[in-house]
């Protein structure tokens, strides 16, 4: 993307980002800490989490927070858990970045296993749905605040299963949140396409390709900054495709 943020882009944001061990929410957290804001990384994975951590620190980011979290298996409660202790340690909450995924099992329809297929769309669309819903009001008391979607191109094609699926009802449930916040004007709700990036989840999706003319998750953070910054501030119900 040809986006220039500057470097105090994000001063004084306390940003939320899912999936931050490892690839796309990763580096979207390293690129949130540089340019000034206090991210908050979830993921299941405690060790990739703490790597994620060190990497900011290590590049004199603001000091992160970690908040381990298993969205196949987290409650109601659990989220508004989350929102409370961020609330309580914060005092606000600026945006939110969704980018955990699982990419369950690619299959035709009639040999998908039911269990799989019920847990990958879990965490894939309803854990998004609770986390976002336990963050509004905390969110909505933000001057300018950001919720981003993290969606996938092969949403509509054979074998891709509940994943597919979940992308589709992510790209709905993001339009609908935009539309219904809209005439508050204070929080912006937009869905990202990365495109195909150099993550773990693509190389289970396409084992047999070469990934090395890949782009690096490092490559497309410049379409979340912009979306989560102030130059997007009239940006809102919008699917920004990164390539």
């Amino acid at each position: 993307m040809d986006y220039s943020p500057a470097s105090d882009l994000l001063n004084q944001h306390v940003i939320l980002i899912t999936g931050a061990g490892n690839g796309i929410g990763a580096a979207v957290a390293k690129a949130y800490a540089r340019h000034g804001a206090t991210v908050i990384l979830l993921d299941k994975n405690v060790p990739a989490l703490t790597k994620t951590y060190d990497d900011i620190i290590a590049k004199d980011g603001s000091t992160p927070a970690i908040y381990p979290l298993d969205l196949k298996g987290a409650s109601i409660p659990d989220y508004d858990t989350l929102v409370s202790s961020i609330e309580e340690n914060f005092g606000r909450l600026d945006g939110v970045v969704h980018c955990a995924a699982s990419l369950g099992q690619l299959a035709p329809v009639e040999h998908q296993d039911p269990k799989t297929w019920l847990e990958t769309l879990h965490i894939n669309l309803t854990a998004p749905y609770l986390l976002t819903r336990s963050c509004l009001p905390l969110i909505q008391r933000s001057d300018s605040a950001s919720i981003i979607f993290t969606t996938d191109e092969h949403k509509d094609k054979a074998y891709w299963s509940s994943y597919g699926l979940s992308k589709a009802g992510i790209e709905a449930l993001s339009k609908q949140l935009a539309d219904e916040l809209e005439s508050e004007g204070r929080v912006r709700v937009n869905c990202i396409d990365p495109g195909s990036v150099k993550t773990s989840l693509h190389t289970l999706a396409f084992p047999g390709i070469d990934p090395t003319n890949l782009v690096n998750p490092n490559d497309i953070v410049n379409n979340y900054l912009y979306l989560m910054g102030k130059d997007s501030h009239n940006i809102n119900g919008e699917l920004l495709h990164a390539q």
